[in-house]
């Protein structure tokens, strides 16, 4: 409910070249009890105060030299399109098609001159009251929006919390460290917002692509921790971990595990169709595929393992580069290059000494 306090307060803007008639109208409004009051006897004016004042009630005369009242409420809707504009017009025509052109116009209400000094007010104070529900109605919304977006936020914040513990307890068994999938993921996102992905679409790679090796969950210990080399047929059942990370995180109608799956699959194709399991070669392989695939190697081949040091830049940037055209992409290597401060950033910012 509007109090009437709030009514007496509502900010008001008369806007007439008829300096007798505004002195009048501002006589009946504040003997009504209202005190903020602003007039003009120049149309031109009339945009501007009403910028300033964002005003509760504008009373506007129709007919005025320069401007007239609708040109200035073709002014009004065209700068504020969803708002609801407080206007009651005047005038001294009784042409009822004025007055159904100046309502069609965005008037909420008509004045003939001259003026009945009840029915003034009994139509600004509906008008007023009008337009302060409105009001609140607006903010009641936003207060609502503004809920469900944190509530959003904190399920996705959740969402996210949830894919990494898991991806973290894979990676355990692999002797790869929980930060891996962290830094992995961040990098891919920050690769993808960099040749143009769409937010949305960046904030899925972010969210998915910590499952990246979640089909390892599927292959044994003595394969995974093995400390020498694997045989043929230990790496033919290695590389079957995308496959089961795909048929893991088949089956939903949800567009982040659709990504995911993607993501699983494809993440070790290479450009030139040497990789597995399909061969994709080219733009065969999806983009997230290949995104995730250039950064799951760099980080790989700079972070420590207990099978091998960590690679200076230098050394993984030429290795990056020497795989351009044949396991990475060409156009997303360049990228990755270009953006490598951003990538340290991530990289330093999540490094493996803070989990210890």
């Amino acid at each position: 409910m509007i109090s009437e306090d709030q009514i007496l307060n509502a900010r008001i803007l008369i806007v007439d070249d008829d300096r007798v008639g505004v002195k009048l109208l501002d006589e009946i409004i504040r003997k009504a009890g209202f005190k903020n009051v602003r007039t003009t006897t120049n149309s031109t004016e009339a945009i501007a105060l009403f910028e300033e004042i964002q005003p509760d009630l504008l009373i506007l005369d129709l007919w005025m030299p320069e401007l007239t009242g609708f040109d200035i409420m073709a002014k009004l809707a065209t700068a504020y399109p969803d708002r609801f504009l407080p206007i009651v017009v005047l005038s001294h025509d009784a042409d009822q098609q004025i007055h159904y052109q100046a309502l069609e116009s965005g008037a909420k209400d008509f004045l003939n001159k001259p003026y009945d000094r009840v029915e003034v007010m009994i139509r600004f104070r509906n008008v007023i009251e009008a337009h302060l529900l409105h009001l609140q109605v607006h903010q009641h919304n936003k207060m609502l929006e503004d809920q469900v977006a944190e509530r959003t936020r904190q399920l996705s914040d959740a969402q996210l919390d949830v894919i990494t513990r898991l991806a973290r307890a894979i990676e355990y068994r692999d002797s790869e460290t929980g930060f891996h999938i962290i830094r992995m993921s961040r990098f891919s996102a920050c690769l993808a917002h960099a040749v143009g992905v769409s937010e949305l679409e960046c904030d899925q790679i972010l969210r998915a692509a910590p499952l990246h090796d979640i089909g390892k969950i599927g292959i044994p210990d003595s394969i995974l921790q093995k400390p020498g080399a694997l045989t043929d047929d230990e790496w033919t059942m290695m590389k079957s971990h995308t496959t089961i990370g795909a048929e893991l995180l088949s089956g939903s109608q949800s567009e982040f595990m659709e990504v995911a799956r993607t993501i699983a699959l494809t993440h070790h194709e290479k450009w030139d169709g040497s990789g597995y399991p399909r061969g994709l070669k080219g733009e065969e392989i999806p983009l997230v595929g290949r995104i995730c695939g250039l950064c799951d190697v760099f980080d790989a081949l700079v972070t420590a393992r207990p099978y091998k040091g960590a690679w200076g830049l230098d050394q993984t940037l030429d290795e990056i580069r020497k795989g351009r055209g044949k396991h990475f992409d060409p156009a997303l290597t360049d990228t990755f290059v270009d953006i490598l401060p951003e990538i340290l950033e991530i990289h330093q910012k999540y490094n493996d000494a803070q989990e210890n």
